[in-house]
């Protein structure tokens, strides 16, 4: 509720006057039923058509304004709730875009998708429905036990016992329900989850001739979901037949009571009819109330879900202080790695243990290493997509934590090892790091990267298209196209996070050459597993186990760095047998 709350009061007007309408649409049904007990009372009783005509008008009048009443409620608070959905959709990928790479771990992709999506639609038709059947409950329980009793005492003792055995009734039933609308929701991330995994590793499944058993583990979730959703809907099954059975109860006792009050003159037929609308009215909307109630723990659970997110502390956050630093302005040492340990948080040992590097303007510097060395994670720490555990790393003389993360990527540039690239077009892609970038500023870097001759090649240039993901592209384009995204934004640090591997050694080799001249006034860091990548670097860094093994240029480790010498080695042969 605390989270409603916080969503709706923006929007208290538009509430308030929801809730008004939709009061008076159902204090004047309970009028028309009124007025048309008192036309049937004036007809039994021989009144003047004068009388009746007058009864009728007011029961017109009536109508017209329940009428009018609820097509403006409905419209309103469908203009609520879609303002209240806009609202929390908007916070909740704001917010997700402040989580770090350990964040979504925590929470997953799938569960912040549905929470995005699902949860908050959820959210949306529970407000709706409560607004809509549960609020006017109250009043029409009140203004109906009060025409009731002004009719009749006994009547309406006999109308408040059924409704207060049906609530009681309704209480029990969603408490039992509420624990299996928590488990649905839980049902529902694992079935995102299953689904998702399928979709982006389809490949994977049918390589291994796995199909079977993905149906299975799809077949079982979706089963477990099913045999949940059938648990619960039989709660629902439950009370509505209950409900029915209290209701004609009530109109029985009703008609079996008022049968000597009729003939002994205390009673008329219109007082008869008017008691029954207001138990049926009442009853209606009661049922419906507990219909929207039996949906509300689910509601809850997904309030609870979104909140989670919303409230989540991330792990990365820009300094509390009002003046946090900036760069210091350009200085020969771009980057500087000064004692830097870091151990994911899970995780029993360092992932990197004493790191100490200069990346100089003008220089490129190449880390290399095995399987597991630990060469993406400086890079995630360069971009502070993890904090250091000891230690600092300095951005132009100035440690990185000091200042926000929009002003640390601002002066960075980072191609991924897995090429990713925008729906769109090419143009659309190149300008994500640059909007001001002019086409010849495009094509320019694309020669750079080696990808101006495929996209001259195109029939649009580079308006051509992009699917998501670049799928319509190879992977050595893809690779061009993101490198060239990183040139057009002219950055003071360029990071290649072994992004040359998808392409062959010629392109590779041309890639270097133009690259080293376009990047004259930049430092240039370089992750790669291949030495003919990084062997006329300035400086190169082999990482063993997370540690330094040894820093120098290629021919000065050849000779003092055993670790080097291996991966030289192993490479240099396995070129000679290929």
């Amino acid at each position: 509720m605390k989270l409603m709350m916080q969503f709706i009061k923006p929007h208290w007007k538009l509430c308030v006057v929801t809730i008004l309408l939709l009061i008076i649409d159902v204090t004047g049904a309970l009028v028309i039923s009124t007025f048309a007990a008192e036309m049937l009372n004036q007809g039994t009783s021989g009144a003047s058509f004068e009388m009746l005509l007058n009864t009728g008008f007011k029961m017109a009048a009536a109508s017209i304004l329940s009428s009018v009443c609820a097509i403006l409620g409905g419209y309103t608070c469908a203009a609520l709730s879609a303002r209240v959905g806009k609202d929390m959709r908007v916070a909740l990928y704001e917010k997700s875009l402040k989580l770090s790479i350990y964040d979504f771990r925590h929470f997953g992709t799938a569960s912040i998708t549905t929470r995005t999506v699902s949860d908050i639609t959820t959210i949306q038709f529970a407000l709706t429905s409560f607004i809509q059947m549960v609020l006017p409950v109250p009043v029409i329980f009140v203004v109906a036990l009060a025409l009731a009793f002004s009719l009749d005492v006994e009547m309406g003792f006999i109308l408040l016992a059924v409704v207060a055995v049906v609530f009681v009734l309704a209480l029990f039933i969603m408490k039992s329900a509420s624990p299996l609308f928590k488990k649905l929701q839980k049902l529902l991330d694992r079935m995102a989850t299953i689904l998702l995994e399928n979709i982006t590793g389809v490949r994977v499944v049918r390589a291994f001739n796995n199909e079977i058993r993905e149906e299975k583990r799809m077949g079982n979730a979706f089963s477990n979901y099913a045999e949940t959703s059938i648990k619960a809907n039989r709660r629902f099954a439950n009370l509505d037949g209950l409900s029915f059975l209290f209701i004609n109860l009530f109109i029985v006792i009703v008609y079996w009571l008022s049968g000597g009050r009729i003939s002994a003159g205390n009673l008329q037929i219109g007082d008869i009819t008017a008691v029954i609308g207001y138990a049926l009215m009442v009853l209606f909307f009661l049922m419906m109330a507990q219909m929207v109630i039996l949906t509300m723990p689910r509601a809850l659970e997904c309030c609870g879900r979104v909140q989670a997110v919303l409230e989540h502390t991330p792990e990365i956050r820009d300094m509390v202080s009002e003046n946090p630093q900036a760069s210091s302005g350009p200085n020969d040492e771009v980057l500087a790695f000064r004692d830097v340990s870091f151990r994911f948080a899970d995780a029993e040992e360092d992932t990197l243990s004493h790191l100490n590097f200069v990346c100089k303007r003008g220089e490129t510097t190449a880390i290399i290493g095995g399987t597991g060395s630990g060469k993406s994670t400086v890079a995630s720490l360069i971009l502070r997509f993890h904090d250091v555990t000891k230690g600092s790393i300095c951005l132009n003389g100035t440690d990185i934590r000091q200042m926000t993360q929009h002003c640390l990527r601002d002066h960075l540039a980072y191609v991924q090892q897995k090429a990713w690239l925008f729906s769109g077009t090419i143009a659309d892609n190149l300008r994500y790091s640059n909007k001001h970038a002019s086409e010849e500023e495009m094509m320019h870097a694309a020669d750079v990267a080696q990808a101006g001759d495929f996209i001259r090649s195109l029939p649009e240039g580079l308006h051509s298209y992009v699917a998501q993901g670049g799928t319509n592209f190879s992977g050595g384009q893809k690779q061009r196209l993101s490198i060239a995204r990183a040139l057009v934004k002219k950055p003071e640090l360029y990071i290649f996070d072994d992004s040359f591997s998808a392409l062959d050694f010629k392109t590779d080799a041309a890639l270097r050459k133009a690259l080293a001249k376009e990047t004259q006034d930049a430092a240039v860091l370089i992750i790669a597993q291949r030495v003919s990548t990084i062997q006329n670097a300035n400086q190169i860094i082999v990482l063993h186990e997370g540690q330094t093994a040894g820093i120098g240029t290629h021919d000065q480790l050849l000779q003092n760095c055993p670790v080097y010498r291996e991966i030289y080695e192993s490479q240099t042969k396995e070129a000679q047998e290929a």
